[in-house]
């Protein structure tokens, strides 16, 4: 009796929730080379949407009080987290000993022709390099990554072979989105990497999640 009303209540609150976008999305079976993404924020945003670690919802994190707006699809890869093995990579590319992860999932910003209307979304991506970003001292590594089997960007499979002028407006975004008057930030673009390293920082926030969050599905499993 108990294996029949299984199913039922199985696909019941399949219907009632939804799957928390950093821990209950699988990054796909070819991760680190194509990856399934959570979009927070699309190109024509003028708020500052992140996901609520807790909850899993879509939140306002604040107003773009200034003329900033994301150059393309901003969101970050599940089941990844910017710990001590990223903060590792990126302290032994930089050569400063005290970097750290920030303690986030890994961010991916994913090029597309389209006008996507709203985040909150899934898509498959191709990461084609990354900026290595420093916050502080914190590691803060930024994926770029192209649409998957986008019509314009879908055959680039480098970051070299991006326009300059796409890389500007991606390095002007990351450097200034932050900002505030009177609040100057320790913020830089340590430099940029192609697609292999891009993997390394990819593999590296998976094992950092992985440690952390190993007993993830037994705690589920209990509730």
């Amino acid at each position: 009796m108990a294996n029949r009303l299984m199913d039922p209540i199985g696909r019941l609150m399949g219907l009632r929730y939804k799957s928390h976008p950093w821990h209950g999305v699988d990054i796909g079976v070819d991760a680190p080379k194509v990856l399934t993404c959570f979009v927070e924020m699309v190109t024509t945003d003028t708020v500052k949407y992140e996901v609520d670690k807790v909850s899993g919802y879509l939140k306002i994190d604040r107003p773009q009080k200034y003329s900033n707006v994301s150059p393309a699809l901003y969101g970050f890869i599940p089941q990844t987290l910017c710990s001590k093995k990223v903060g590792e990579f990126a302290a032994s590319k930089s050569g400063r000993a005290d970097i750290v992860g920030d303690g986030d999932p890994l961010d991916i910003c994913i090029l597309a022709e389209k006008s996507i209307s709203h985040g909150d979304i899934l898509v498959q991506a191709i990461p084609i390099g990354g900026f290595r970003m420093i916050d502080g001292n914190q590691a803060d590594d930024k994926i770029i990554a192209v649409l998957k089997n986008d019509a314009l960007y879908g055959d680039y499979t480098d970051f070299q072979q991006l326009p300059p002028l796409v890389v500007n407006r991606l390095k002007h975004y990351f450097l200034t989105y932050k900002d505030l008057p009177g609040n100057e930030r320790d913020c830089e673009i340590t430099h940029t990497y192609g697609p292999d390293e891009a993997y390394i920082v990819i593999e590296a926030s998976m094992e950092d999640y992985r440690q952390k969050f190993e007993n993830l599905d037994t705690l589920l499993s209990e509730v």
